[in-house]
């Protein structure tokens, strides 16, 4: 069945880009509502944004949803990672600014927060996208794929000229409680070289050591050095679990992203939906439903980073 939360959960920090301080409320919400955003510094009625791959106002470095007042919501992804892994399906995220709140740079302290507030069913039907045949977007050296598969299942490569990351690929199921257990503790990361670029373009004013993985040749520069040996190639597949949300519905499929970001894979959200032969909708059965992110988390399934 569909869920949403017990209770509200808040969270405070600062937008990663913008540098602002930012409240975060995710209050429940019920059945077919879905993942929507509510920008309260907007006049009532234009601030609600829904968190769709077709709302994505394509961006290189986070994931930003628009709506047609002109209502943005940026840096969506790891929140949106956060409730997939939960098996949260229907919230209404509530914030008086333009950025969700970097936190620690990983979804780690918003599946605390929510497994916190608890996790409800609200006894309507719950529908997953099932994958029927495989579609493949592809920018230069970049590709994203989905297939067909009984459960989402992530792989990922990367390939970095920093040593500190290189080469780097990981495959896993995010059944069972496997994203909060393997996945949600890993931390956006960036070279300094980019973050000294972006300052200059006035963005990634609120990036700390603390809130992401800054790297330079074979150094770590950020405190305390990597959580995980692959931490990058991790934090990539918790980006592309929180984007491929967007598609409204849980995934049944294999996604496999080399060198992809967020923007190929809305490119491949929308050429999955533009071929109605490639998808169907299907009611999720208590088999199905033990394959979906989220199922028998466990409080021990938590990092401790959280």
């Amino acid at each position: 069945m569909q869920t949403t939360l017990k209770s509200q959960v808040i969270f405070r920090g600062q937008g990663l880009h913008s540098g602002r301080p930012v409240t975060l409320i995710l209050h429940p919400a019920p059945a077919d509502h879905g993942i929507q955003f509510l920008r309260r510094d907007f006049a009532r009625g234009e601030g609600i944004v829904r968190a769709l791959f077709d709302r994505v106002n394509q961006s290189p470095l986070c994931t930003r949803i628009q709506n047609q007042h002109g209502a943005s919501v940026s840096t969506i992804e790891h929140l949106m990672a956060a409730l997939a892994g939960c098996g949260v399906h229907n919230v209404l995220a509530e914030l008086d600014g333009p950025e969700v709140p970097i936190l620690d740079g990983s979804a780690a302290p918003f599946v605390r927060g929510i497994f916190g507030a608890g996790v409800v069913g609200l006894g309507r039907e719950l529908r997953a996208i099932r994958v029927l045949k495989p579609v493949e977007v592809r920018r230069g050296d970049a590709s994203a794929r989905l297939t067909p598969a009984e459960a989402l299942h992530i792989d990922f490569e990367i390939d970095f000229a920093d040593a500190v990351i290189g080469h780097q690929s990981r495959s896993m199921s995010l059944a069972n409680g496997a994203f909060a257990r393997m996945l949600a503790d890993s931390r956006t990361f960036c070279r300094q070289a980019d973050v000294d670029a972006m300052r200059a373009q006035g963005l990634a004013l609120g990036g700390t050591y603390e809130n992401a993985v800054v790297v330079d040749g074979e150094q770590v520069l950020s405190p305390g050095g990597l959580r995980h040996r692959d931490e990058a190639v991790r934090h990539k597949m918790l980006d592309a679990l929180g984007d491929l949300y967007l598609a409204g519905l849980p995934i049944l499929g294999r996604y496999t992203g080399v060198r992809a970001g967020h923007a190929l894979t809305n490119d491949l959200l929308r050429a999955l939906f533009a071929d109605p032969t490639a998808w169907e909708l299907h009611s999720c059965d208590t088999r199905t439903l033990a394959q979906l992110p989220g199922t028998a988390l466990h409080a021990e399934d938590i990092p401790a980073v959280a």
